[in-house]
């Protein structure tokens, strides 16, 4: 099989020794083509190149939920099409690894090294279902171009801590749960729609959800991990399913204290629930416009603020190796 291995040299979790083990380790199984990203957006230009070649049949990604998000979108940059398209695979390297744990592959570089070998001879792939967002047609965003990801996208107060960590991220800071934990009590103190959001969600052929402070939109669950610990903002979703949504009206002390109380201890069966919580499953179209600017994010990528993105759910968008 011949494979492409794209790797992020800048991944947090691999040292360059590391990432040459795992080099031949793979190469010693697959006719093995390895590019190393110079930039953000290289991964995917070389996924797009690898896509429109036909002679890839699978691309590998060694390397965090970024390195990963951009493959994705360069394989799907003229869509889905799981029979024409290289295979997926990933060798975590990140921080979180959202994508690959979800998957069920080990969250250990040379054990989920390991597992691709072990998958690549037993045949063993799936097919995955994606999100795919852009800008809403006849607003200020409509010239916003789609992008695909792969786990969740946030509109609102999650985007602006994804947003404060990247910030603190460029200044040198390490990507850690308690970096993560300060940013959102500095996003609460400075959040000004607290009481009453500017989030409407519109769906066809149902009533729009109104103020909503918050929106998580999920493509499968776990939402995210701390440390070893899985956190479900939506158990329900799924990577054979479309989109689900959870939505959050109020974000005063006691609303965050008892949300954030219920993220830390949800589980495959609970996720927050409450008068100002509301969780939507299996949504294929949707819309989320807000009355100001909100910050947005997809794979923990931030990507700026927007007033309206259109959500879109694709079921069986990428063949995948597990």
């Amino acid at each position: 099989m011949r494979a492409l291995l794209v790797v992020n040299p800048a991944a947090t979790t691999t040292s360059a020794r590391t990432r040459d083990v795992l080099t031949h380790a793979l190469a010693s199984d697959l006719k093995l083509e390895v590019a190393t990203t110079e930039s953000r957006g290289h991964a995917r230009e070389l996924a797009r190149l690898a896509a429109e070649s036909g002679e890839i049949e699978l691309v590998i990604a060694l390397g965090g939920d970024g390195t990963v998000n951009e493959i994705v979108n360069g394989l799907l940059h003229e869509g889905p099409d799981p029979d024409r398209l290289p295979r997926l695979a990933v060798v975590p390297g990140g921080s979180t690894n959202v994508f690959a744990r979800a998957l069920g592959l080990p969250n250990h570089a040379v054990e989920a090294t390991g597992a691709l070998l072990d998958a690549l001879q037993q045949g063993s792939e799936r097919t995955v279902g994606l999100g795919v967002a852009s800008g809403a047609p006849g607003t200020d965003d409509a010239g916003v171009p789609p992008r695909w990801f792969t786990f969740c996208a946030g509109f609102g107060f999650d985007a602006g801590v994804v947003g404060r960590v990247e910030q603190q991220r460029e200044r040198g800071k390490r990507s850690t749960h308690a970096l993560y934990i300060r940013q959102v009590v500095r996003s609460f103190l400075q959040e000004q729609h607290r009481r009453g959001g500017t989030i409407t969600l519109e769906r066809p052929g149902a009533e729009p959800v109104e103020e909503l402070v918050m929106s998580i939109v999920c493509n499968t669950s776990p939402w995210t991990y701390l440390g070893n610990r899985p956190v479900y903002a939506t158990p329900a979703a799924s990577f054979d399913t479309a989109l689900d949504v959870l939505g959050l009206s109020r974000l005063t002390p006691a609303a965050l204290s008892r949300y954030a109380t219920q993220l830390l201890t949800s589980s495959p069966e609970r996720g927050p629930h409450g008068k100002h919580a509301i969780t939507l499953h299996d949504q294929t179209d949707f819309t989320l416009h807000s009355q100001v600017p909100l910050p947005f994010q997809m794979d923990g990528d931030h990507l700026g603020v927007r007033k309206s993105v259109s959500f879109t759910g694709v079921r069986r968008a990428l063949r995948v190796i597990v």
